[in-house]
This record gives C-alpha cells, sequence and structure tokens, in this order.
C-alpha cells in the first residue's frame, strides 16, 4: 500500500476544519489540523507535510504571511488558499508568492477532493523530475565514462573545463565512438543542467523537414501546415542542442543556424517576426568539415562559429585496453536488464575482443556483446560464440591492415577511407545487397550507411 499524503489544515474556524479533516479521512488522507496560526507556522517542520491548506483572512496572522513562512522553510511544499473573499488582485499575490491553487468558500466536498488531488499529483511530477535530473547527472559525471586510457582522460580533462564555460563545441571522431555521450556530459556538468538536453540527428531527416525541425513554423507556412509549432531551438530554451552528423546539414539550413549563433534569434517558417532564444549549441561529426569546405558542401563561417572549441574522440583501436573494462560494463548492463548471470568472457574470447581492430568502435562492441549474451549459455562467453559475430569481419580487417603496411606513404584519412570503402562492399556482399542487414552488421544506423555509400561511390 502507498504512504498515505499528510495535510496540514490551518484555518481559525474550528467548525471548517473538522469538516475538511471528515472529508479528507474519507478519501484516504492524514489531515491534522490547528487553529492558531502563529502556532502552525511555528511548529511547521520541513518534510513532516505533503500538503498545506490554509485560509487568507485569519486574527493574529493572515494566509498570505502563512504562506510566505511556509514556503522560507520548505519551497516545494504546494500550498491551497481558501477564501471568501476572492479577488484578482489577492489571487495574484498569492500565486507570487507561491500558491498552488485558490480554493473559494463556500466549497463541495467534491472540489476540495480535486484540488488536494491535483495539488498532489503535481508535488509528485516535481519529485520525479528531481530524481530524473538527480540520476541524469550521476550518469553523466566524468567518472562514470568508462575508460582509463591517456587518450580518454585527456579528452575528459578538455570536457571538464568546456563544460563550466558556455561555449560552442564541436566534437569529433568516427561513428560510435560516444560522441553524444560527451555532449551530454558537457550539458550535465554545466550551468544548463537543470534545463532540457535535445539532440537531432542532422543525417536523419529529409532537408524538407530538417528546417521546420530545428526552427518551427508559423500556422500555413506550407501545406499541412494546420497550426503554429515550436522547433528543437525554443524547445531548449535555456538548455542545450546537439547538433549529432552537423556536417550533412543543407545549405538553406546552415544559412539560418549561422544567424541564430551571430544575432541568437531565427525566424520560425513562414514567420516575419524574429524569435529570441538562450541555447548552447554542441554539433558533432565523423567527417571532415574542412574539406566539405572546399567542396562547398559546408559554409566556412559556420564551420568557425560552431568549432569555438574542438574535442575529438580517439577510436576504440586506439583504445584497446579500456576494452575489458567496456565489455564488463556492458555485461553488467545487460544482466541487470535481464536478469542474467554472465559472468564476462573466457581467456581467449577476450584476446579475440581486445585484439579485433571494431570499426564500429564502442556502439558496435556493445552490440556484440549483447547479441553474444542472448546466444551464450554457460556463465562465461566462449571464443566459439564471440567469434560467430566477428570472425569474419576480422579477417577482413587483417587483410586491409597488412595491404596498408605495404603502402607506408598513405595518409592515414585516406587508408581509414579505403579500409572503410572495402568493409562495407564486404558487408553488401555478405548481406546480398540488403543495407538496412549490413547496417545492422556494420553498428551504425542506415542512414550513415546510404550516406557512405554515396560517399564512396559504392554499386548495390
Amino acid at each position: 500500500m502507498p504512504d498515505k499524503k499528510r495535510i496540514l489544515l490551518i484555518d481559525n474556524e474550528a467548525g471548517l476544519c473538522r469538516m475538511m479533516e471528515q472529508i479528507l479521512l474519507d478519501h484516504g488522507y492524514l489531515p491534522h489540523s490547528c487553529t492558531l496560526p502563529k502556532k502552525a507556522v511555528e511548529e511547521f517542520t520541513p518534510h513532516a507535510w505533503d500538503l498545506v491548506i490554509t485560509d487568507i483572512k485569519m486574527p493574529g496572522m493572515s494566509g498570505l504571511e502563512v504562506l510566505q513562512e511556509i514556503k522560507s522553510k520548505q519551497h516545494d511544499i504546494p500550498v491551497i488558499m481558501i477564501t471568501a473573499y476572492a479577488t484578482v488582485d489577492m489571487s495574484i499575490q498569492a500565486l507570487r508568492k507561491g500558491a498552488y491553487d485558490m480554493l473559494t468558500k463556500p466549497f463541495e466536498p467534491d472540489e476540495l477532493v480535486y484540488r488536494v488531488k491535483n495539488a498532489l499529483q503535481q508535488r509528485q511530477l516535481q519529485e520525479e523530475n528531481r530524481e530524473l535530473r538527480a540520476e541524469l547527472e550521476d550518469k553523466f559525471r566524468f567518472e562514470k565514462i568508462i575508460g582509463a586510457c591517456d587518450g580518454l582522460k585527456s579528452v575528459l580533462e578538455r570536457v571538464s573545463k568546456v563544460a563550466i564555460r558556455d561555449t560552442s563545441t564541436l566534437v569529433t571522431g568516427e561513428s560510435g565512438t560516444g560522441k553524444e555521450l560527451i555532449a551530454q556530459a558537457i550539458h550535465y556538468n554545466s550551468p544548463r543542467r537543470e534545463k532540457r538536453f535535445i539532440a537531432i540527428n542532422c543525417g536523419a531527416l529529409p532537408e524538407n523537414l530538417l528546417e521546420s525541425e530545428l526552427f518551427g513554423f508559423k500556422k500555413g507556412a506550407f501545406t499541412g501546415a494546420t497550426e503554429s509549432r515550436c522547433g528543437l531551438l525554443e524547445s531548449a530554451n535555456g538548455g542545450t542542442l546537439f547538433l549529432d552528423e552537423v556536417g550533412n546539414l543543407p545549405m538553406n539550413v546552415q544559412k539560418t543556424l549561422l544567424r541564430f549563433l551571430q544575432e541568437k534569434e531565427f525566424n520560425r517558417l513562414g514567420d516575419t517576426t524574429p524569435t529570441r532564444v538562450d541555447v548552447r549549441i554542441i554539433s558533432a561529426t565523423n567527417s571532415d568539415l574542412q574539406e566539405a569546405i572546399k567542396h562547398g558542401l559546408f559554409r566556412e563561417d559556420l564551420y568557425y562559429r560552431l568549432n569555438v572549441v574542438t574535442i575529438h574522440l580517439p577510436p576504440l583501436r586506439e583504445r584497446s585496453s579500456d576494452i575489458p573494462l567496456l565489455a564488463a560494463h556492458f555485461i553488467t548492463q545487460q544482466n541487470q536488464k535481464f536478469t542474467t548471470s554472465i559472468k564476462g568472457f573466457d581467456k581467449d574470447a577476450m584476446r579475440l575482443l581486445s585484439e579485433y581492430k571494431w570499426p564500429g568502435n564502442i556502439r558496435q562492441l556493445r552490440n556484440v556483446i549483447e547479441a553474444c549474451m542472448a546466444m551464450e549459455t554457460s556463465e562465461y562467453i566462449s571464443y566459439q560464440t564471440l567469434s560467430q559475430f566477428i570472425d569474419s569481419i576480422r579477417e577482413l580487417t587483417n587483410t586491409t591492415d597488412a595491404s596498408a603496411n605495404l603502402n607506408e606513404d598513405i595518409p592515414y584519412a585516406t587508408a581509414l577511407e579505403n579500409f572503410e570503402a572495402n568493409l562495407l562492399r564486404s558487408l553488401l556482399q555478405r548481406n546480398g545487397g540488403n543495407i538496412d542487414a549490413a547496417a545492422n552488421e556494420a553498428g551504425i544506423n542506415m542512414v550513415t550507411m546510404y550516406r557512405k555509400i554515396k560517399k564512396y561511390g559504392i554499386k548495390r
């Protein structure tokens, strides 16, 4: 049975107190009444009550004074004010001082119960939101980001410095390296942590939808715009907007975003009145934006606006010492989620896990571990189980690495692109040209797969 809610009633009319007590008792609450407002305030103990109901006109101490004193002791407790002489001015005063609701005498029992129920529900939502914020802040503390290698430590040192400064930040790194996790860590360790963190994948939406999704639109702006709607920039007001795969932004959206970064305002589609919001922009990309600038695909002025600070995430193949830590973390997560009891990898499987190059980085590692745990029947994930998912790609990786060693003059970025193109061709061939299946095996989303196929001119 849930705990009964405790309600403090303050009114100099003893008869009204008794009536309210009986009504609330009949509906499962625990009311306690006091006819002396000064005594009620003096004896008020924070967190001893879930709700306070007080009259406004009382001798010795007014209800507005009671409200102010109680709120000074516990600011988040809901207070319902009762009055027989409700005026607009009085209501405004009460609401400004923190009252949750006003109840006018005489009132029906059902109305009292309705107001009480709403006030308690509102408090419960506030408590849940606080718990959620605390959980998110705990989840995205820097020490919660798994890894101990020097490369990751230097990244986290940079993140901790960036978080407290309200500057635009560009997070770079290959797909699956955890760019959004870093963006969330920046937000939840910044002064904006109490406000919203909103993420959008700029490569996942068609061009005609992306602009309206970001900036919103006015009613009648286009066919089907039957009502005005705010975009993600407005929704993130006071908080952080994370633009993933920012290199996929169309040129018209780049222009509007640049204006926002310069002026802190933008126009909804179809609207001539500027909208001003306070939003921090964190963006991420796994592509070379400077190369995109050379080819006229990305605005240079926008690049420098987004790239005030750069944080580069190393690929997992450069963090091989972190693989056992990450694996243990993902196994713990899956055990908790599915109430399983896998203890880890056997010796041969762990060697394979550490030697594999992980082209899909941390995302691929997590997906492979999840798949292994679904298939494994013993306490430890075996080499045989693990090799089902990565052995064939590992062979391709080794072949590509051997070829790269014979061509040491090839720039690293070019060698990496050659490897990625060969890997994608192999995945598509093995999956019979099925892009969705190939993307799943690679540990990337289908939109990214389509974009890379187009980038490398791969024939299905």
